[in-house]
């Protein structure tokens, strides 16, 4: 059959060639138009992280232009809302040290060691019951941790520690790291848990003991992730306010005795915006230039965190 007989044969099939464009036009269109909405979405995180710090270097350099970076930064005496003002902000970082490494002194082991139970030896049983039941801590409101730590640990451990003051730092401390506790273990649980399973087998079958197995296999392997969730965890008590708030008290003298009271950071800045000072007034900016040496702290843990990541991916990917 030759191409005219092709051609009478059916006449009424049309070249590919020829076909219409429309509907990929207009599936290109659409694709585009998503991909737009998407970036947008993205977009948002990244402009509102981006005004919250240029808003907070703009109000810091206005503070500095005042009070001078080193006064700042090696003052003992941080009293900006009295006559005559001082503006070292040593006081603040020491009680939000404290208190966080007393939070850390709880939440890290416990939450280490709940993990190595969850993933290593509970049942899918109980495991199923007991993680859900720890991570109802992470729901709590920590106002409420707040007056638990204000009216049930502080007198509990006066009774043994009677030169203990009501507001103080060991049980903000405390309280804080029982709240942190669900985020070191759910994600430690978790980095354990996606270790291969080859590699439980063949330490099982090199004779390795369970304890050995988790100890000297699982846990470095999973050492990255561990890593990033003690670094979140140090973050998240750093950037804690309402327990401390609560509990810790108000005192801005440089001391580093957990039974008195203190107070972070965080504690400051909810008090002085609360108050009756002018926008516009020194008094008022210092909670901006707190803001800033928080942020500045948090930027490098989790500097510190993607550095230890980067590390052991490589070791044991």
């Amino acid at each position: 059959m030759d191409k005219q007989q092709a051609q009478k044969a059916a006449p009424d099939l049309v070249p590919v060639s020829d076909a219409p464009l429309v509907g990929n036009r207009w599936r290109s269109a659409r694709e585009r138009l998503i991909g737009a909405a998407l970036f947008a979405c993205a977009a948002v995180s990244i402009l509102t992280t981006a005004g919250i710090v240029g808003v907070l270097i703009f109000e810091a350099i206005e503070f500095l232009r005042v009070v001078p970076l080193f006064e700042f930064l090696t003052g003992v005496q941080w009293t900006p809302l009295f006559s005559p003002p001082s503006f070292g902000v040593l006081p603040l970082v020491a009680g939000t040290t404290v208190i966080s490494l007393i939070a850390m002194l709880i939440a890290l082991p416990i939450g280490l060691l709940a993990a190595i139970y969850l993933s290593e030896y509970a049942s899918t049983r109980i495991r199923r019951v007991l993680k859900p039941l720890l991570e109802i801590l992470a729901g709590i409101p920590t106002v409420v941790y707040g007056y638990f730590a204000l009216t049930f640990i502080t007198p509990l451990l006066r009774q043994f520690l009677p030169q203990m003051e009501v507001f103080n730092a060991l049980s903000a401390g405390i309280v804080m790291g029982i709240m942190i506790i669900p985020l070191v273990s759910s994600l430690s649980e978790d980095a354990m848990t996606a270790v291969p399973r080859s590699l439980r087998e063949a330490a099982y079958g090199l004779g390795a003991t369970k304890l050995e197995v988790t100890l000297r296999t699982v846990v470095p392997s999973a050492l990255s992730g561990i890593a990033a969730a003690f670094i979140l965890a140090i973050s998240r008590a750093i950037g804690e306010t309402m327990i401390v708030l609560i509990a810790s008290g108000q005192s801005t003298i440089m001391q580093l005795n957990p039974l008195k009271a203190m107070e972070t950071m965080t504690a400051f800045i909810a008090r002085v915006s609360l108050g009756d000072n002018p926008q516009q007034s020194i008094e008022f900016k210092t909670i901006f230039a707190v803001g800033m040496l928080l942020f500045v702290m948090t930027f490098a843990l989790n500097l510190i965190s993607q550095r230890i990541l980067a590390r052991y991916r490589q070791v044991y990917q």
